[in-house]
């Protein structure tokens, strides 16, 4: 995703889901997110959660790169990208990125950079830990995850 601060300066965000209990993994926020900073993010995503099997994501240039592709597959990372202007393909990621959008981006006037993980970890915080989804039998994504994994289980990231 992408916005402004307040004058006019543009960043990015990263943001990384666990469909299968809804779980916003991380938010990365800053002016350039290269390949290179997408997998330091993914690393660190990996030692608190382990390896997932796959990666769903779109076709940014970020993902494309031989460098992502390459660390991947070493570690046996499928890439499930998916068709160009098919946001559907997606649509877990999509839908949090529409609340995340709705509710942190649109709702704050940013005036620096350092504004933004602040907001957004709490944001991410209350997501996960506090709001309950009708699709989780009406639980927040930590407490579905406790109950439904009894130890580890391969997770799906949606970068």
């Amino acid at each position: 995703m992408s916005d402004a601060l307040y004058g006019g300066r543009r960043f990015r965000t990263l943001n990384i889901l666990d469909e299968g209990v809804r779980e916003g993994l991380a938010i990365e926020i800053d002016t350039l997110l290269p390949a290179e900073r997408v997998i330091r993010v993914l690393e660190h995503v990996v030692a608190w959660r382990g390896l997932p099997q796959a990666i769903r994501l779109d076709n940014g240039p970020e993902f494309l790169a031989d460098r992502f592709a390459s660390w991947c597959a070493v570690r046996g990372i499928a890439l499930r990208y998916i068709q160009p202007d098919q946001p559907n393909q997606n649509a877990f990621i999509e839908r949090f990125n529409r609340i995340y959008r709705t509710e942190v981006l649109n709702a704050y006037v940013f005036e620096s950079l350092d504004q933004v993980p602040e907001i957004s970890a709490e944001w991410m915080r209350e997501y996960n830990d506090e709001r309950p989804h009708d699709t989780l039998d009406g639980m927040p994504p930590t407490s579905f995850r406790v109950r439904m994994t009894a130890g580890s289980s391969p997770l799906i990231l949606s970068p």
